[in-house]
């Protein structure tokens, strides 16, 4: 058995799971591009939520971290949650159904919803969602979208804030992160914009 930094074996199975989960992923965003002006595969983006959820927020619950390289697996291709259950199970499939927007609904009303169900999701689901979040904050700032303004950026990040702020409480750790990289895209955008007046 391989162990962590604990010293607490890891199953194999619990190993097989996640892998199977990345490929699984993997397969799924094939295909896609990230906005960002790198234009990075798809797959850095979940892998980058799970790695947060199990180093930053110390959770190594499989199940979470499955369902953080799953997020957005059903929002964004063509995967349903009827082939993650399969695949997965149902408490993994839940957690994805949790964090995932319906699409039928105006990209206006997404969002207020994001706002109004964070704080009653479960503690799995709102440790992706802090993870989610702030990796997409730093990615705005680190490598933006080419066809962002300073405004829709700026935006975009005070509705992450609105979101993050349902989520108090969730991993002190994780928050930290999250404000601290919040703060870093913040100070960034100013001085963007100073540049552009001045």
């Amino acid at each position: 058995m391989v162990k962590d930094d604990t010293q607490q074996a890891i199953p194999p199975d619990r190993i097989g799971l996640i892998l199977k989960a990345a490929c699984f992923a993997a397969d799924k965003h094939r295909h896609q591009r990230r906005k960002d002006s790198l234009k990075s595969p798809y797959i850095n983006h979940p892998l980058e939520v799970a790695e947060r959820i199990w180093n930053t927020g110390e959770c190594h619950d499989p199940a979470v971290i499955c369902a953080a390289i799953l997020h957005d697996t059903v929002e964004d291709t063509e995967a349903t949650f009827e082939e993650l259950e399969a695949e997965f199970g149902k408490t993994i499939c839940d957690l994805v159904r949790e964090v995932t927007d319906d699409k039928s609904l105006p990209k206006a009303r997404r969002k207020e919803l994001q706002i109004e169900h964070a704080a009653h999701i479960s503690p799995g689901a709102k440790l992706i969602k802090l993870a989610d979040k702030t990796s997409n904050v730093k990615d705005i700032h680190q490598s933006p979208p080419p066809d962002w303004s300073l405004t829709r950026r700026k935006e975009y990040l005070d509705w992450t804030a609105a979101v993050v702020e349902q989520l108090r409480g969730a991993n002190q750790a994780m928050e930290e992160a999250y404000f601290a990289t919040l703060a870093e895209a913040r100070l960034g955008l100013k001085r963007a914009s100073e540049e552009l007046g001045s």
